[in-house]
């Protein structure tokens, strides 16, 4: 993998196409392999970004950059979804 590695996170409509998601970017790019994270991110070359996008569009999902900390996303969510709730 190059320097300048990024988490990313893959948002599906349902399973079958988060593993569609895999099985184009195997496909299109067997030496670029995606590192599973033990909490469901992946870890991947930051230029792979823009051929992940589109790889993940073609499959009716979307690749996003991960934030460093998880764990402040879901203060938010929580925050944030109580108050409209």
């Amino acid at each position: 993998m190059t320097t300048g590695s990024i988490q990313i996170e893959i948002e599906a409509r349902n399973e079958f196409w988060r593993n569609a998601v895999f099985v184009e970017w195997a496909h299109q790019y067997p030496e670029r392999v995606l590192q599973e994270l033990p909490d469901g991110r992946y870890l991947a070359a930051a230029d792979w970004l823009p051929d992940l996008t589109r790889v993940a569009a073609s499959c009716f999902s979307v690749v996003r950059q991960s934030p460093a900390d998880p764990s402040r996303r879901q203060i938010f969510r929580s925050l944030f979804s109580s108050r409209f709730s």
